[in-house]
């Protein structure tokens, strides 16, 4: 089994300001001349770690790290003005443009397979290959799976906080009864609704539950920016003009060459999401881990996922 490349550091960072109000953060590891791969994080608002660089070989790649809008050390934190979809997919372009990188190979898991499949449909020429983990087309039955009914019958237990945090007269819609608190003027309020939607995330994201990968979630300035922006973005569709935009617009990838890694147990963004996708683009490989969760860290998809970034050292 795969382990985790050795850890680096990244050689470049730096700060791109990319509209009036938003600033991102980027950093540049492995091969200054090696084959360039972007990684997008997950979230939207969960930012990077040094980890991510580690799925990659250093001496092959030259690995591109970036903290989407209002997350990470990018600024400002927590910040919904000017946060869509499709500001991240010119984000995107916009940090290709100015490393002067012609095509890369795009890697996202979770919501980052949902905006590589976004930038890809969007830029297709631009893009070598995708490497896709735990999909997520951010459908409003995915959504309602994992915060109105669900997921819940799996995680009773984990779940009851997060229900309780709700009066019984707003859980009909717990997304917009947790928008309403989120979006609170009362910074106490908005906090402690971003902790427990924080925690909910990370208490189920493993086959094994983490009790410090839940600890992680409940840093204020974390839970604030992860549990604000994936709110703002679920409650819009996530900006996408139609409830099945990326499945609609699969033909513009058909000859991309593509690597879904799908953990079996994945309560997040469950299998037959990563199967619909595969089902429309049987061209790209699909694994399917039967010893996994959600998390990319988990070590039946962190080797499956090592194994395609080095089987795609070819492209």
């Amino acid at each position: 089994m795969k382990e985790f490349y050795p850890s680096i550091e990244p050689y470049q960072t730096g700060s791109l300001k990319v509209s009036d109000l938003h600033e991102l953060y980027y950093e540049i590891s492995g091969n200054p001349k090696g084959s360039p791969v972007v990684f997008l994080h997950g979230g939207p608002g969960g930012g990077t770690d040094a980890d991510h660089r580690r799925y990659f070989d250093p001496q092959h790649y030259q690995i591109i790290l970036f903290d989407q809008r209002g997350c990470g050390q990018s600024k400002p934190s927590a910040e919904l003005r000017d946060n869509t979809t499709w500001d991240l997919v010119r984000d995107i372009e916009k940090i290709r443009e100015l490393l002067k990188i012609e095509k890369w190979l795009v890697f996202g898991g979770s919501w980052g397979s949902t905006l590589a499949l976004a930038y890809a449909v969007t830029h297709p020429d631009r893009v070598k290959g995708l490497i896709l983990r735990g999909i997520f087309l951010c459908r409003p039955e995915e959504l309602k799976w994992f915060y109105q009914e669900g997921a819940s019958w799996i995680f009773p237990d984990v779940w009851e906080k997060y229900w309780n945090h709700i009066p019984a007269s707003e859980r009909f819609d717990m997304m917009k009864a947790y928008y309403k608190r989120l979006t609170s003027e009362d910074s106490k309020v908005r906090l402690e609704a971003a902790r427990i939607w924080s925690q909910w995330e990370a208490a189920t994201s493993r086959l094994f539950v983490d009790p410090q990968s839940i600890e992680a979630f409940e840093e204020p300035e974390k839970a604030l920016a992860f549990a604000r922006i994936e709110c703002h973005y679920f409650m819009n569709n996530a900006f996408f003009p139609s409830k099945n935009y990326l499945l609609e617009n699969i033909a513009k990838i058909k000859n991309i060459p593509g690597v879904i890694v799908q953990g079996r147990y994945d309560v997040v963004c469950p299998a037959k999401s990563a199967w619909d996708l595969h089902r429309l683009w049987p061209e790209a490989e699909i694994k399917i881990i039967s010893d996994a969760g959600h998390a990319a860290s988990e070590p039946s998809t962190r080797a499956a996922l090592i194994e395609a970034t080095d089987q795609m050292k070819s492209l």
